[in-house]
């Protein structure tokens, strides 16, 4: 079987986040391997070690991706590509279209991703990616039984719970419960800096920068503002309502 696993280098969930000029401030920002995505590499991995598998990171980013992409390697993939090119670097669209154009070089069984990034948290590019492939997807899984050309997947429906399955080649995204994401080893890290690692442009993968450029534009970026102090609101309980409804539509501006 052949996996290919989706993977995004995002910050670190305890990194403050700083803006310059109406962008993020990436100086001195720790980034890490998208949590959701951690979950979609190790069910990789313990699908091959249950039985016969090639497991093949995929990524787009600059040359500091590559760090993320090594954990995977040591947590037990393969290989990896990356697709390092400015004109890749784009909206949902361009990820979607830059990984599915990928994916078609290569064969593949199962594709995994994480559910969501914890930076933007739109979960679309993987649901895209399966319907430029061509391929069915099953999301938010927390539960994955593979057997066979088979899948059974157990899925989080709005707290409810769905069982899915599908024939492959299929697309999954995982969310939290799946399962727990281990530790490289120190073994496992040594073998990380000697697994194939192939690094791709978009001219390689036949693609144009037009073709995958951006279909959403980011127009301002701000840091929510800070807190006041609070108020006790004194008085008759009917002067303290009508105190409480200005405040809220003169003040706070939310009714």
């Amino acid at each position: 079987m052949n996996i290919l696993v989706c993977l995004k280098q995002t910050f670190d969930t305890e990194t403050k986040i700083a803006l310059q000029d109406g962008s993020i401030k990436e100086d001195g920002v720790q980034y890490v391997m998208n949590p959701y995505d951690e979950y979609a590499v190790e069910e990789a991995i313990a699908i091959k070690e249950s039985g016969e598998a090639t497991v093949t990171i995929l990524t787009i980013g600059p040359a500091r991706v590559e760090e993320a992409v090594r954990t995977a390697l040591a947590m037990g993939a393969d290989e990896a590509v990356i697709v390092d090119d400015p004109a890749a670097f784009g909206d949902e669209y361009t990820a979607a279209a830059v990984l599915a154009a990928v994916a078609k070089e290569r064969p593949y069984d199962l594709i995994l991703a994480g559910n969501q990034a914890v930076d933007d948290g739109s979960g679309q590019v993987a649901i895209r990616m399966a319907e430029l492939l061509g391929i069915p997807h099953i999301g938010v899984v927390t539960k994955l039984t593979v057997l066979g050309n088979q899948v059974t997947a157990e899925r989080d429906a709005e707290g409810d719970l769905e069982i899915v399955s599908a024939a492959l080649p299929v697309l999954v995204t995982a969310q939290q419960g799946l399962n727990e994401p281990r530790y490289p080893s120190l073994i496992g890290i040594r073998k990380a800096s000697k697994k194939p690692l192939t690094k791709l442009t978009l001219a390689e993968l036949g693609l144009t920068p037009d073709a995958v450029a951006p279909r959403a534009q980011v127009t301002e970026t701000f840091l929510p503002p800070a807190k006041g102090a609070g108020r006790v609101l004194q008085g008759e309980t009917v002067l303290r309502v009508s105190e409480l409804v200005r405040e809220l539509r003169q003040t706070s501006k939310v009714l």
